[in-house]
């Protein structure tokens, strides 16, 4: 049987983040495939994590900086090795490539973070992206990250240009594989409940995630008031995981503002909601919230940033604002309007059907592994960079972690 490591930056939690979800996807994906996997992480475990023993998955906690992680791999043999974000490259990859040689070193970034990086620099800064943004230390951790592995899967298409065209990284060591959700139908959204059964606005996402934060507070100190001066009766549910004192001194019954903290349902939470609000001003990667109004019937509205790389040229999910006046009169008119309504719900059905074809995007990912692994050594050599990339690596990362490990010893 083949065998698959997945070195994971944290424990999986799809109920609180789309990475969580994300992860899931793949491993489903492999496992159809045949594959036997483990997941490996050095992370402590919270009471939100998923349980991944009930997919028939051995785990394991491993450390940092720790010789045990050399005997383990050895003893796993992986066919592949499945990186959770770059973090995890840097941490374990040199063990991987002494240990493993010929397992195959898979890259899943989630979104640039980068990316996510520099445009929230811009933001804070009220300065436009630049060239000079983008390039940070940040970015070279990544993108040397994405050259020692021999693949990299990409979430959004503005992600995959972005990394083709302007970093010049070959699209052989790139794979674009968005989320893998299989397709619904307009009859499953009809179960749901319907435009004159649903009652409020939501918003959801993990407190602890900046581009989330600041959505809130942006919702708390412009939209909202905005949109509860049109409709005094409507109520702004804030759900997410990891609900702090800080996100908790929002909560305001006078204004409607209500923060709801951990869905433990997002079914119920999705489908009792009428629109969903998603005002982000900066961030990378798909937005696992605006995926779910979709599968859930709820129609949204967000900002050019929140439907980035979503919907490919198909008519949006609602609506698509960036200045607050407007976002507040288009969520005005989604919640009053039942045609608009309807329509859009609609439109989200098409989307998720057209752009995360989890037979499409699946096959393509699994057909281009196997073409890697039928001629690896021939594919590292066409990655000259990545063989430099590696080599200092080599003499950097793994001497560091070495005298970790040795102080470590010491203390």
């Amino acid at each position: 049987m083949k065998k698959l490591l997945i070195i994971g930056l944290v424990w999986p939690e799809p109920n609180s983040t789309a990475a969580g979800s994300r992860m899931l996807q793949l491993i489903e994906l492999f496992q159809k495939k045949n594959y036997s996997i483990t997941f490996a992480c050095a992370a402590s475990k919270t009471n939100n994590s998923f349980l991944l023993e009930t997919l028939n998955i051995k785990t394991f906690e491993i450390q940092l900086n720790n010789k045990s992680f050399d005997d383990f791999s050895k003893k796993i043999d992986p066919n592949i090795v499945l990186f959770d974000r770059y973090l995890t490259e840097e941490q374990f990859g040199w063990r991987i490539t002494e240990n493993c040689p010929n397992a195959i070193k898979i890259l899943d970034t989630e979104d640039l973070h980068f990316l996510r990086n520099a445009r929230q620099l811009a933001y804070k800064n009220d300065t436009k992206i630049s060239l000079k943004l983008l390039i940070n230390d940040i970015t070279k951790r990544e993108i040397a990250s994405i050259y020692r592995c021999d693949l990299t899967l990409i979430i959004s298409k503005f992600e995959l240009k972005l990394l083709k065209k302007t970093f010049k990284i070959p699209k052989s060591i790139l794979e674009y594989t968005p989320f893998l959700l299989e397709k619904i139908s307009e009859k499953t959204i009809k179960q749901y409940p319907s435009f004159k059964d649903r009652l409020h606005f939501i918003t959801i996402g993990n407190f602890k995630h900046e581009p989330n934060w600041n959505a809130v507070l942006y919702l708390k100190s412009t939209i909202w008031p905005l949109i509860k001066k049109e409709l005094p009766n409507a109520e702004m549910h804030i759900y997410g995981a990891y609900s702090s004192q800080k996100v908790q001194q929002l909560h305001n019954l006078k204004e409607g503002f209500l923060i709801k903290g951990w869905a433990e349902n997002l079914e119920n939470v999705f489908t009792n909601a009428k629109v969903c609000l998603a005002p982000l001003q900066f961030g990378a990667g798909l937005k696992g919230k605006l995926i779910d109004a979709m599968l859930f019937g709820t129609p949204s509205v967000t900002t050019k940033i929140g439907a980035e790389a979503m919907h490919k040229k198909l008519p949006w999910n609602g609506f698509i604002c960036d200045t607050p006046k407007q976002f507040a009169q288009k969520s005005v008119e989604l919640y009053t309007n039942q045609n608009t309504w309807e329509t859009s719900q609609t439109n989200g059905i098409k989307i998720i059907n057209t752009c995360y074809d989890n037979i499409k995007y699946g096959q393509k990912l699994i057909k281009r592994i196997e073409k890697i692994q039928s001629n690896l050594t021939s594919h590292r050599l066409n990655n000259f960079m990545g063989a430099i990339f590696e080599h200092h690596t080599l003499k950097s990362t793994k001497y560091m972690s070495k005298w970790i490990e040795e102080k470590n010893k010491k203390g």
